[in-house]
């Protein structure tokens, strides 16, 4: 396998890794990306506290950058993309399975799943709507639980802790999932098309200068761009990791338990999952801001990702998306800044 020199992630041609790694694929810089702040905020917050939120659930039109965000994430946090489940992906290669020519011998010889591959990192599910719906209950549970427990072919394997962060990617107007799923997801983002003029330049002009910097870097082995592009990562990422170690001592006071409650009643969210979630999420928001304790504000910034796709809105329609007047809403239980 033909090799090249100089590890960097960033630079997509002068690598230590096998030139079909994924590490070698050119992805837009996570620090570069133009807007999407919602989408940046719900997969920090789901590093923060992984085991603690169920996954992101990402939900927009085609186009609007939802896979360039999820893979510039991983290639930031992890040095490589994500685990990518395919849509027409088996149980066995989901969870793993012993191979059959080895069990016909009596000889098990057990092979991982993605869900393994994808310990310790992030697992990737595009249209995941349109995945089957026992792929898409294993993968929660396993979310959930931290546990993969497999019992295939009259053979049971010990149960293996498994952690990575679940992110699901959606078009709404391909079909919706069911209730009972999207209450398993612990954030949901909906992403629009931008519509401001200045903000679609920005977004154009970043995305020609990514790819000028690529070609820069094809024809002389450097590029400026790119090498701010990695500086401002790694700040990205030295931030992540410190929120991440003061997650446990924030403090999250009663008024916000209580607050957590009262917002789960007033945007008629299904079940209790989501006051647990308001709470964890914004208690993530207090640790990336390097705050104390959880507020207001930081249960404000949150609650549209925990709380739109628990109400009973988005078992009607596909595409609910926090309006106005819920944010009219919010302003009146938690004050208008």
């Amino acid at each position: 396998m033909t090799r090249v020199l100089k590890p960097d992630p960033y630079n997509p041609y002068l690598s230590d890794m096998p030139v079909n790694d994924t590490s070698t694929i050119p992805i837009l810089p996570y620090s570069q990306i133009v807007s999407q702040e919602q989408i940046k905020l719900a997969l920090e917050i789901a590093y923060v506290a992984p085991q603690r939120l169920g996954g992101v659930l990402i939900s927009g039109q085609r186009g609007t950058g939802k896979s360039t965000a999820v893979r510039a994430f991983a290639r930031m946090v992890y040095g490589q993309l994500p685990v990518t489940l395919p849509i027409n992906a088996t149980e066995d290669r989901v969870v793993g399975g012993w191979k059959i020519d080895a069990l016909m011998r009596s000889e098990p010889d057990w092979q991982d799943g993605l869900l393994v591959e994808a310990n310790g990192r992030l697992l990737y599910v595009d249209e995941v709507n349109l995945l089957d719906d026992h792929i898409v209950n294993i993968i929660l549970d396993v979310t959930s639980t931290g546990v993969l427990v497999v019992q295939r072919e009259g053979q049971n394997k010990q149960p293996e802790r498994v952690a990575f962060t679940l992110v699901g990617t959606m078009n709404p107007e391909e079909g919706g999932l069911r209730p009972q799923l999207l209450d398993r997801f612990g954030l949901m983002v909906s992403v629009a098309a931008e519509t401001d003029v200045e903000k679609r330049l920005a977004i154009l002009q970043n995305v020609l200068a990514f790819d000028q910097a690529v070609s820069a870097l094809e024809q002389t082995g450097a590029s400026d761009w790119l090498d701010r592009a990695r500086q401002q990562d790694q700040e990205n990422l030295e931030k992540l990791q410190q929120a991440k170690e003061r997650f446990n001592s924030v403090e999250v006071p009663p008024e916000i338990l209580g607050l957590c409650i009262k917002l789960s009643g007033e945007f008629q969210a299904e079940g209790n999952r989501g006051d647990y979630i308001l709470a964890m999420a914004a208690k993530a928001c207090a640790a990336l801001e390097g705050a104390s304790q959880v507020t207001r504000s930081h249960l404000k910034m949150v609650a549209p990702l925990a709380l739109q796709h628990r109400r009973p809105q988005m078992a009607q329609s596909s595409q609910e998306v926090w309006n106005d007047q819920d944010r009219e809403t919010l302003d009146q239980l938690l004050g208008s800044e």
